[in-house]
């Protein structure tokens, strides 16, 4: 996790934050609103677990979360609503979904340290632990729930929850825990539905996932001659983690002040909806984003090609000017392209060279342009 600190609104470290949780076993980051205050319908984490570590059982109040292994094999186990229980295992490049109010609980059971990046679809979420949720209760209606005298429960202490305790026996996996589950989707395993010379990006959405209600992820991959062209996303929010590689960003405000910053490892960063935006490689190594959206299905809009489309169609090959009827928009000919169904993401190539990077403090807002109308 190396590069300079960025005092962006819209940008901030993940894999340097500070942990809210850490141990000889692992460790929890955070980014939400606290942190990131732009932040809305999305906050992230980053979990570490060493080999032989668990995180404790618990469950989200006020979020589904969706879950990109980077590194690592880890084992998920989750009770749902009407005692639906899965558990299987997850792969480096795989995912996993759980929905708001299912308990569950993460095993590294692979040889190598698992490295997790996580989104909530809540910009300040919750969670219970069940350690903590026994421990409130009594010993008398413990023994009324396991049909046990509330002498039995006298003897447990009652220690706060750690987040992540060591197993104390060593877990095998099963054969079923190797079968597809609804919860979980080989996204880097998909044959990229975008894939160009220069970059590609999978596809993490409710068209291929049923179980995604409110969110979606597409990992990004864009190499050193690639960018992603200007776009907005007209009622999606989005939320991008930097796994490695190194960009420049550029992000339009309504009050036209454009935000430039660069990402680098460990980096999250945050588009509010409708917002335009870019993302130019700035190394030699190209980069690899997952892109976490507040919609099952993200649409975007894309410059220019898709303002052709909103404009009426006619013979003349411009728009006139009502008062001194000068062409001002160029309207290019209804080409067979034109009345195609857009694609969802766009990636090109640069044509005039890698984008340079900023000066120190990588980060830099000015105003594009005079404001036209208030």
């Amino acid at each position: 996790m190396t590069g300079p600190t960025s005092t962006s609104p819209h940008t901030t470290s993940l894999g340097r934050a500070a942990p809210a949780f850490e141990n000889d076993l692992g460790s929890v980051q955070v980014v939400d609103a606290e942190t990131l205050p732009i932040l809305r319908r999305l906050s992230a984490k980053r979990i570490v677990l060493r080999p032989g570590a668990m995180r404790e059982p618990q469950w989200n109040v006020d979020a589904n979360q969706l879950a990109y292994v980077v590194r690592g094999q880890v084992l998920v186990a989750m009770l749902g609503d009407v005692d639906e229980f899965s558990s299987f295992i997850v792969e480096p490049g795989q995912m996993y979904h759980v929905p708001s109010g299912a308990v569950y609980h993460i095993e590294n059971v692979g040889d190598e340290t698992a490295e997790i990046v996580l989104a909530l679809r809540n910009e300040r979420p919750h969670h219970f632990s069940l350690r903590d949720s026994m421990s409130a209760m009594t010993d008398a209606v413990l023994g009324n729930t396991y049909d046990l005298p509330a002498s039995a429960f006298s003897a447990f202490a009652r220690p706060p929850a750690e987040q992540i305790v060591s197993r104390r026996s060593g877990t095998t996996p099963t054969v079923t825990d190797r079968l597809p589950n609804a919860h979980l989707f080989d996204v880097e395993g998909q044959n990229a539905p975008l894939s160009y010379a220069y970059g590609s990006a999978h596809l993490a959405r409710r068209q291929f996932w049923a179980a995604l209600d409110d969110i979606s992820m597409y990992p990004l991959r864009i190499a050193d001659d690639g960018m992603r062209e200007p776009h907005w996303h007209p009622v999606t929010a989005e939320m991008g983690y930097v796994v490695s590689g190194a960009a420049r960003m550029r992000v339009l405000a309504p009050d036209l002040t454009c935000d430039d910053y660069e990402l680098h490892p460990g980096d999250v960063y945050f588009v509010p909806r409708a917002y335009p935006h870019h993302i130019e490689v700035i190394g030699a190594e190209g980069f690899h984003f997952v892109i976490f959206f507040d919609r099952p299905t993200p649409g975007d809009i894309r410059l220019p090609r898709d303002r052709e489309r909103v404009l009426p169609r006619s013979p003349r090959r411009h728009v006139r000017h009502p008062g001194t009827g000068a062409a001002r928009v160029p309207i290019h000919p209804d080409r067979p392209a034109d009345r195609a169904a857009p694609q969802q993401m766009t990636v090109n190539r640069r044509s005039r060279g890698r984008a340079a990077a900023l000066t120190p403090g990588r980060r830099r807002r000015r105003r594009c342009r005079p404001p036209t109308h208030r």
